[in-house]
C-alpha cells in the first residue's frame, strides 16, 4: 500500500489544470484521513485509505475541490458548499477587508448580502461586527440551504436571517451595510471546465457584457441604503471604469480596492 507521500506525488500529477495541484492532493487525502491537512502534513507515512482513490478521480475530471469535500475556507470560517453554491473565492475577501476599514470601531448594525450563496459574506462580515444583524438574499434554493446551515455551524443563526428573492425587490427598510459578489462574466466569456461544468450558471453569467447585475443593482443600492452607510460590490478585475459610473449615476462617491494581486476587484460606494 502506498504511503501518504507516494500518494501525494501521484494524484499532483493527475491534478496537472490546477494551479494548486499539490495543495489540492493534500486536502483531498486530508479528507479522506477524517484529519486536519496539517495533521497530515506532519507524517506523511502514514497509510493512504482506499477512499482516496475516488477522490482523486473526482478531482481529476475537473470537479472543484470544494464540492469534493463540501466545506471551503474563507476568512475566519469554514463554510459547507456544494452544487448549486458559488464556491467562495480568496479575492471575496477584498471586500471583508475593505468594509472592515471603512467602519472602523463603529460596525453597522444592518447588514444586507445580496445573492449571499452559500452566506459568505454576510457570515464573514457578523463574524466579525458581534453586535450586528443580517440578512442575505438568493434567488437559489440550493444556495440556500448551505447558508442556513452555515449560520447554525458557525453561531449565528439568532443574528442572520436568510429570504429567497429577486436581489432586493422583496426587502423594505434600510441596510448600515449592503454588500454583494454578483454575477458578472460575459455569456461568451471562456471558463475552466471546473468553474462552467460544476458551479451555478446564474451566480456567474451577466449578460454578453457581464454588466446585467450591476445596472439593476446600483439603484437598488440607492434605495436600501441607510444614510451614513456604505454598500461594497465585488466587480471583475477589468469592470471598474464600466461599474463606477453606475455607482456616480445614483450620487455615490466611490473608492476603488485591490486585491492581493493588485488587480481591481471591490467597488465601495457611499
Amino acid at each position: 500500500m502506498a504511503n501518504a507521500r507516494d500518494a501525494l506525488v501521484e494524484a499532483a500529477a493527475r491534478f496537472s489544470f490546477s494551479p494548486t495541484a499539490r495543495l489540492d492532493a493534500e486536502l483531498l487525502l486530508a479528507h479522506a484521513l477524517g484529519i486536519e491537512r496539517n495533521a497530515l502534513l506532519l507524517d506523511l507515512t502514514r497509510a493512504v485509505p482506499d477512499s482516496f482513490g475516488p477522490l482523486v478521480e473526482r478531482r481529476a475530471a475537473q470537479e472543484p475541490v470544494a464540492y469534493i469535500t463540501g466545506t471551503r475556507g474563507f476568512w475566519t470560517l469554514d463554510l459547507k458548499v456544494g452544487p448549486g453554491a458559488l464556491v467562495p473565492r480568496a479575492d471575496s475577501e477584498t471586500l471583508i477587508a475593505a468594509a472592515l476599514a471603512h467602519f472602523g470601531g463603529t460596525p453597522p448594525a444592518m447588514v444586507l448580502d445580496l445573492g449571499t450563496g452559500p452566506g459568505t459574506l454576510l457570515l464573514a462580515l457578523l463574524d466579525e461586527w458581534r453586535s450586528a444583524r443580517g440578512i442575505g438574499v438568493d434567488y437559489s434554493a440550493e444556495a440556500l440551504g448551505y447558508a442556513l446551515a452555515n449560520a447554525r455551524l458557525c453561531g449565528m443563526a439568532d443574528r442572520a436571517r436568510f429570504v429567497r428573492g429577486d436581489w432586493a425587490g422583496a426587502l423594505t427598510g434600510a441596510f448600515d451595510c449592503i454588500v454583494s459578489n454578483p454575477p458578472y462574466i460575459g455569456t461568451a466569456e471562456p471558463l475552466s471546465p471546473e468553474v462552467k461544468d460544476y458551479e451555478p450558471a446564474a451566480a456567474l453569467f451577466a449578460g454578453p457584457d457581464g454588466l446585467d447585475d450591476y445596472r439593476r443593482l446600483a439603484p437598488m443600492l440607492r434605495r436600501r441604503l441607510a444614510p451614513g452607510g456604505a454598500a461594497l460590490v465585488e466587480i471583475g478585475y477589468e469592470q471598474a471604469a464600466a461599474v463606477t459610473p453606475l455607482l456616480e449615476e445614483q450620487g455615490f462617491r466611490v473608492v476603488l480596492h485591490r486585491d492581493l494581486g493588485g488587480r481591481p476587484r471591490v467597488l465601495l460606494a457611499h
